[in-house]
């Protein structure tokens, strides 16, 4: 009897250790099925930022059609995903030290070029020029940038060969806008439309110290020659100023000499010769003789004033 229940309470045991063991798997079975899920949305889901587009690349395979910014999706572990910036970006070109057109060379010149690529040339431009994107701090690719790195420095070298260096410091807006000029037209001929140089901007600009002390003397040659024309312009102003007035006084000459007939000079020195003789104790000295007078005197005045 003891031996039949212990046989049942074995029987009893292994079954519920067979209940419990199914009831693990298929609890390790659900979690790893979590698990494997979870991972497999990881490798499924990624994000665009702002400004940016992503190219998807599936067993090498790259799809020119741009994945926009937010969130996308991709086949997990057969595509691999790449983040582009379609943003301005900024390139610096530091310590070039290209030949003016005098032949003298600058010892330092620091310039920034300033581009962008549309967003639906991205996938092409990462195909045609794939050693030449270049990886950001920030993780996200830069398309073209060595490639426009290099055109950018050929085409300052180039713009800067056709400028003196006593001019490059005055023309400097001038030498950007070549540059940016040059540039983009170097760009066209291979890629039309593909990489858009926004701007040029000439960061720092150092001449040999040779021709520094040329372009200080050539800048105060400048002003004295300035300075100079405002001279001559005011000697001009003074001597329009004298004939003027020579003018005026010729044209009062002219109308004083045509009233000063000999009657009105008469006539004013008899009015004058009146007055002396008007003012008691007053001594008049007549020349002998009149001379250099013709005097026509009222002879009934004088006796009055003899008397």
């Amino acid at each position: 009897m003891s031996r039949r229940l212990s046989r049942q309470l074995a029987r009893l045991t292994e079954s519920g250790v067979r209940r419990i063991e199914v009831k693990n798997t298929m609890q390790i079975k659900f979690i790893a099925a979590v698990v494997l899920f979870g991972i497999i949305a990881v490798m499924s889901a990624y994000t665009v930022e702002t400004g940016n587009v992503a190219v998807e690349r599936t067993l090498g395979k790259v799809d020119h059609e741009e994945k926009e910014q937010g969130l996308n999706f991709k086949m997990p572990f057969l595509t691999n995903s790449i983040e582009f910036s379609a943003k301005e970006i900024a390139i610096d070109i530091n310590d070039l030290t290209p030949k003016a057109a005098d032949n003298l060379s600058l010892k330092d010149l620091d310039v920034s070029v300033f581009y962008r690529v549309p967003q639906d040339r991205v996938s092409e431009l990462m195909v045609k020029y794939a050693a030449s994107a270049t990886r950001g701090q920030d993780g996200v690719y830069m398309p073209a940038y060595g490639l426009l790195y290099r055109e950018a420095r050929a085409a300052i070298y180039e713009q800067v060969s056709r400028i003196d260096s006593l001019q490059l410091h005055k023309q400097r807006d001038i030498l950007q806008n070549e540059v940016l000029e040059e540039l983009q037209g170097r760009l066209e001929r291979t890629d039309p439309g593909d990489l858009v140089i926004t701007r040029v901007v000439v960061r720092a600009l150092n001449t040999d110290p040779s021709i520094e002390a040329a372009i200080r003397e050539a800048v105060e040659a400048e002003k004295r020659l300035e300075a100079k024309q405002v001279q001559v312009e005011i000697a001009k102003k003074d001597a329009e100023i004298e004939i003027e007035r020579a003018k005026g006084i010729a044209e009062a000459n002219n109308i004083i000499n045509e009233s000063l007939t000999a009657e009105y000079l008469q006539h004013e020195v008899n009015k004058a010769l009146q007055q002396f003789a008007d003012n008691e104790g007053s001594v008049v000295v007549i020349p002998a003789n009149m001379q250099g007078f013709d005097l026509i005197l009222d002879s009934g005045q004088l006796r009055r004033s003899g008397n």
